[in-house]
């Protein structure tokens, strides 16, 4: 029986958006999202995980190398995200609200065809140091 096991890649970026909802009327976004729904924005420091599941390689002893995992992180997502108003400047997040939620599951999608099938991949993001998301849940 081949024993699975977790390698995970940690990175960092910055990043404003705005929890707006368009089909909400502005006192319904108010209430609904409270300082969120700041007209002019609002920033994290988002921590992202990445985690990476599968058997260990008898050859190299890895799982994946993790330099190559971080590099795929960094071209695809980090450099698309970081320092990046989520709502205005990315295609991501046009038509698409920008919770930790969202972006999580947006993360997800656009590492998973640069992960071999044979790894299981969840992508933990904080959005502030109490508050993060993990998908697939």
């Amino acid at each position: 029986m081949e024993q699975k096991i977790a390698v995970y890649r940690k990175e960092h970026f910055n990043a404003a958006h705005r929890l707006h909802n368009p089909a909400l009327s502005d006192a319904e976004n108010a209430l609904l999202f409270g300082k969120c729904n700041y007209a002019n924005y609002h920033g994290h420091n988002y921590e992202l995980i990445v985690k990476v599941i599968g058997v260990v390689d008898p050859k190299t002893g890895f799982v994946i190398d993790l330099k190559v995992l971080g590099d795929l992180v960094n071209k695809h997502v980090i450099e698309k995200f970081d320092h990046k108003n989520l709502n205005l400047d990315t295609k991501e997040f046009k038509d698409l609200n920008p919770t930790a939620e969202n972006i999580a599951i947006v993360v997800y999608n656009i590492l998973r065809p640069h992960i071999e099938k044979k790894y299981e991949l969840k992508i933990v993001l904080y959005e502030t140091e109490r508050n993060y998301v993990e998908y697939p849940a």
